[in-house]
């Protein structure tokens, strides 16, 4: 079924319908380029290959087809990309019948969440207390219905009853956190959700894959429950509300994140399409992966008490550390986002304009607590210090150690010395920027002929059946001593050869190329025949010295034609 659905979107669809739904693209050449929607730039890296189908984003190093490029932009899986995108061409998706046990685990877990979803909402009815109850904390009742909240009856048992009546196993709803086994009570199940309000969360293809329930009842220990980790829902890479903001957070340039999902609903409904919210979890590296690909800014909504600060300070070091630029909402105190947009949503609206990047916004907080300017310093060496050093542009970080400067009273050489003493995570990548990153450069140089081959190859794959192709296959041959391996180009150098040469190269190009490629295949088997003669030296063999250092100087000699 897959193949030939494929086949069918591919023909009804071309690769530019499908990446000019994110990218604006304009004709340059043979390809089309525009600003990449995986990094924030301002000059054009993303290119976009009709003819073959194929996109290549230099900026982040990715590229691959229609499918691929969906899979990134949507945060789904193949099978995801491929409905999508046979709902756009009009391709219908026709599924082999079958029982219950033929379909794949998972979407039996997705179809047993639906179910629980649709009836939670069925039970969600005007008039009836959690409805009023959500109402009273400034839900509409549009609001209620876009995300389709829902109720989970006050009883032990009515989701387990009602899904396994629908054919669904108890190991099935125990899969999808729907139930749970009774302490001490080995094979008694009942709902994990009971008498809550309750709200679905899903996942960036808006695919629910799992429950937040909050409490209806006073005596009920548990405020908010969420549903416990499964093979679809993992806390740490699921952020609540996602895919319904991510095209805002890609029009207005940054994500709010916030605590809670009645912070989110509220600043949805007054206009803050772009907020996204962490569910019973700390910000992760995935959850900041999810956000760069939509925004690299992003503003911190949360609590002003301590420990609302203290999240922001541990969500705003990590977020920095992957290269992200952070502000801050400064909240009133015992106050949240929920709060405001309810009762003066012109106020959040203010806050949000008056943000302040992190560094500032602690350097405030700080200097508002704390008035021994003695204590300030402390704090803020506790505080500051590893925020700053935790970001990522040179150039950022030495405009905000002025600014701290300014603020603490102090110089910016002594912030720089304190600087030198923090110990603080860096991200994955930043190997990739270390001062040994040279050595990585001598061994790209080593291999400079192997960039060449492939940059021949690429022309040749790219401009088949012209005469340049062929006379670069001769040429091939004759230097390297054997024809061209039957092996795919990477597709970053496909591209950078089509980019270079435009629509029909000259022939100087085989020129460079041939010129290119046999001076460092001749300095590397001089580098190889030096080698082998000082090994003979050594070993005093008279016989492979004369051998050697003849090789050697007819290969200098050959070098010096390049000078």
């Amino acid at each position: 079924m897959a193949a030939d659905t494929v086949e069918q979107i591919k023909a009804k669809l071309t690769i530019v319908d499908v990446v000019g739904q994110y990218v604006k693209l304009t004709k340059s050449g043979r390809y089309h380029r525009g600003l990449s929607p995986f990094n924030k730039e301002k000059t054009p890296s993303f290119f976009v290959n009709i003819e073959r189908g194929s996109y290549y984003c230099f900026s982040s190093s990715q590229g691959g087809d229609m499918f691929t490029f969906v899979e990134k932009m949507e945060g789904v899986d193949f099978k995801g990309a491929l409905k999508l995108l046979a709902e756009k061409a009009g391709v219908e998706l026709v599924y082999e019948r079958g029982t219950g046990a033929d379909k794949g685990k998972l979407d039996r877990l997705r179809e047993a969440l639906g179910r629980a979803e649709a009836f939670y909402a069925e039970q969600l009815i005007p008039k009836g207390a959690a409805y009023e109850y959500a109402l009273s904390r400034g839900l509409t009742p549009e609001s209620i219905k876009t995300w389709n909240l829902g109720l989970a009856p006050d009883s032990w048992r009515v989701v387990l009853e009602k899904l396994t009546a629908d054919g669904f196993t108890q190991n099935e709803l125990l899969a999808a956190g729907l139930i749970k086994e009774a302490d001490g009570k080995k094979g008694t199940w009942y709902d994990r959700f009971r008498n809550r309000l309750m709200f679905p969360i899903r996942d960036s293809a808006g695919r629910t894959v799992a429950f937040t329930g909050r409490a209806l009842s006073a005596d009920d220990q548990a405020k908010y429950l969420n549903s416990p980790e499964t093979e679809l829902y993992k806390k740490h890479e699921i952020l609540f509300g996602m895919d319904k903001a991510k095209d805002a957070i890609r029009t207005r340039g940054f994500t709010i994140l916030v605590e809670g999902q009645m912070d989110l609903l509220m600043l949805h409904q007054i206009g803050f399409q772009n907020t996204v919210a962490l569910s019973g979890t700390a910000l992760s590296k995935e959850h900041l992966a999810l956000m760069k690909r939509y925004a690299d800014n992003l503003m911190l909504a949360l609590d002003a008490d301590r420990a609302g600060l203290a999240a922001s300070l541990k969500t705003a070091t990590l977020a920095l550390a992957s290269g992200m630029r952070i502000k801050a909402v400064k909240m009133p105190l015992g106050k949240d986002p929920a709060d405001l947009a309810k009762d003066t949503p012109q106020d959040f609206t203010r806050r949000v304009s008056e943000a302040k990047p992190i560094i500032e916004f602690f350097l405030e907080t700080l200097a508002s607590t704390e008035k021994d300017p003695h204590r300030l310093i402390l704090e803020a060496e506790r505080t500051v210090l590893p925020l700053l050093a935790s970001i990522q542009s040179p150039m950022e970080r030495e405009h905000f150690v002025g600014v701290a400067a300014r603020m603490l009273g102090s110089s910016p050489d002594a912030i720089r010395n304190g600087l030198k003493r923090v110990d603080i995570a860096q991200p994955e990548n930043a190997a990739l920027r270390a001062p040994g990153a040279p050595a990585a450069v001598v061994q790209a140089r080593a291999k400079a002929s192997e960039r060449t081959i492939l940059q021949i190859r690429a022309i040749i794959e790219s401009y088949p059946d012209t005469a340049l192709a062929e006379r670069l296959k001769n040429e091939y041959s004759r230097i390297i001593g054997a024809g061209i391996p039957d092996e795919p180009v990477p597709e970053r150098i496909l591209f950078e050869s089509g980019i270079a040469f435009g629509e029909a190269p000259e022939e100087t190009a085989a020129d460079d190329l041939t010129r290119t490629l046999e001076r460092a295949v001749l300095s590397e088997r001089l580098t190889d025949a030096t080698m082998r003669l000082r090994l003979a030296e050594s070993a005093n063999d008279l016989e492979a010295i004369q051998i050697v250092a003849t090789e050697c100087k007819d290969l200098a000699a050959r070098l010096s034609s390049f000078s």
